[in-house]
């Protein structure tokens, strides 16, 4: 099954829950239509992260790219919120015809324990290059929104605290 959004109107990372148990989406809308899917978090740095290096290249090859430092759009999800699958791999490309990266979110494969009619499935989504960098800056802060990591072993402090590894299993006040 493929589902495109050649001109979205809005495309944005979100999370539910609370820090530590967080659920994060990716969700995307185009006039009437509005779809989710669910993402781990390392993958959503990762795609920000690379999402403004692409931005950045096509600044010094003369492209005219928004220059922001903030995300405009820090607003909730859009509800209903259903989701449609669970990212497996990502595809990120610059599309020279529309002048918009592309960006391709496969599905998981399933298995055999959960047999879908539809198969895989492809979520594709065209961002011109204002909407990109409003995404990509929103991916940092909704992540850097989530536990703080601990200055000596950059594992996630639960608010309880944490045992770092590094300190033998001590528990002493970090800051």
């Amino acid at each position: 099954m493929l589902l495109e959004f050649p001109r979205p109107d809005r495309c944005v990372v979100g999370t539910i829950g609370e820090p530590g148990n967080r659920l994060f989406i990716i969700q995307v809308s185009q006039g009437g239509a509005l779809a989710a899917v669910a993402i781990e978090k390392q993958q959503v740095q990762v795609l920000g992260r690379r999402m403004g290096e692409i931005l950045d290249q096509l600044e010094s090859l003369g492209h005219s790219t928004s220059h922001m430092i903030a995300p405009s759009d820090m607003g909730p999800l859009d509800a209903p919120l259903d989701i449609e699958f669970r990212v497996g791999a990502i595809g990120l490309a610059w599309d020279a015809g529309r002048s918009a990266i592309q960006l391709e979110l496969f599905s998981q494969d399933l298995g055999e324990e959960k047999e879908d009619e539809d198969g895989n499935v492809l979520m594709q989504i065209w961002l011109v290059p204002r909407m990109a960098r409003d995404f990509s800056l929103r991916t940092q802060v909704v992540v850097a929104s989530g536990r703080p990591a601990c200055p000596f072993c950059a594992q996630p402090i639960d608010a309880g605290g944490h045992i770092c590894p590094r300190s033998n299993g001590y528990r002493t006040d970090l800051f």
